[in-house]
């Protein structure tokens, strides 16, 4: 058992990585039939940030309570002097609903540093769990040159794009890929993610036929967001002009856009910058009605409300959702299908 992962979330039992294999037989074998090995898809986590692999362990003894999964958890350092490669084996195991056995997703962990790094392919192909689809989960930004071999075998790619640098660069590379996938892999912003009950709350606005004329009353849009969430409240822009059939005629400066709609009326879009959730608040103003969504701190459901000019107010309640990213993963883990409203935004 001293290969299971612990409450301190160790990267495990250390082994060579031509070994692997045949440790993994033996850490089974060791407990005579009380652990079954569970796997559905292998979820592999990409990260080069410092101390990554016992976040990321974390992470995934969580993730694997829901999905079982064969993950492979690599932290790279790109910057070291010398090349080198480690690796370790653990379990993550809950027990079953009959409450006899314990049901395990196996972790293979890796740190790779200097040249080694770009040993990724490699390892990653080397460990992949018979013909389970393969889904990667990229933390941080693409390089410049990325091994085109890779993405053949990816069928799910997630990252997140809220804290990107450079969207329009970033959004190339992982268009690249696609393409040399021969767009088979399916693109996961988990910045799109955390989007989608805020995007459910605002669309129930306009279920009713009767209430489509609102569509080309809009005037104004008004989002709220966190210090480091502008990318999350353009994703929300992006999404009502794709689907609203905006064209974006202007941007003044990083807060203010200005789109005009198929009948030649300009929407006015304000950003704000306010502490509190990713997204607190997002307002349509359609003539005298307006239609709001707001998300208030340290609560879990949304206040979703409209009100004409010296007429009634309709209140009512939906879930928010998390910007947790063991909530955000299990999201895209559960779903299908290959994003159409999220690229949409991009043509």
């Amino acid at each position: 058992m001293g290969a299971v992962a612990t409450e301190e979330f160790s990267a495990g039992l250390p082994v060579r990585v031509g070994d692997i294999g045949r440790e993994l037989k033996k850490l089974w074998d060791v407990n005579g039939g009380a652990m079954t090995r569970a796997s559905l898809i292998n979820l592999a986590v990409y990260s080069e940030a410092p101390g990554s692999l016992t976040k990321n362990t974390e992470l995934i003894s969580k993730i694997t309570q829901n999905h079982a999964c064969r993950a492979i958890v690599v932290e790279a350092d790109c910057t070291a002097e010398h090349a080198s490669v480690e690796a370790w084996i653990s379990a993550h195991c809950r027990i079953s609903r009959a409450g006899s056995k314990q049901i395990c997703s196996e972790q293979l962990s890796f740190h790779l540093k200097a040249e080694a790094a770009a040993l990724l392919p490699n390892i990653v192909f080397s460990q992949l769990d018979s013909d389970l689809p393969f889904y990667l989960w990229w933390q941080g930004e693409f390089h410049d040159a990325m091994d085109s071999q890779l993405w053949t075998w990816v069928d799910r790619l997630i990252y997140d794009s809220r804290a990107w640098s450079d969207f329009t660069a970033q959004m190339e590379r992982v268009e690249t890929a696609q393409t040399e996938a021969r767009q088979r892999v399916v693109l996961c912003d988990l910045n799109w993610t955390r989007l989608m009950q805020f995007r459910l709350a605002i669309a129930q606005f306009f279920d009713h036929p009767c209430m489509h004329e609102y569509f080309e009353e809009i005037e104004r849009v008004e989002i709220d967001f966190h210090p480091g969430f502008r990318s999350t409240a353009v994703l929300l822009v992006g999404w009502l002009a794709a689907q609203l059939q905006w064209r974006e005629l202007r941007q003044s400066g990083k807060l203010s856009l200005t789109f005009v709609d198929a009948a030649g009326n300009r929407i006015a879009a304000a950003l704000k910058e306010v502490n509190g959730q990713p997204i607190s608040r997002c307002a349509l103003h359609c003539g005298k009605i307006e239609f709001r969504v707001t998300h208030e701190a340290a609560e879990d459901l949304l206040h979703v409300w409209s009100a004409a000019e010296g007429g009634n107010r309709l209140d009512e309640l939906m879930p928010a959702g998390s910007d947790d990213p063991v909530a955000l993963v299990n999201e895209e883990l559960m779903r299908g299908g290959p994003h159409r409203v999220y690229l949409r935004e991009f043509n």
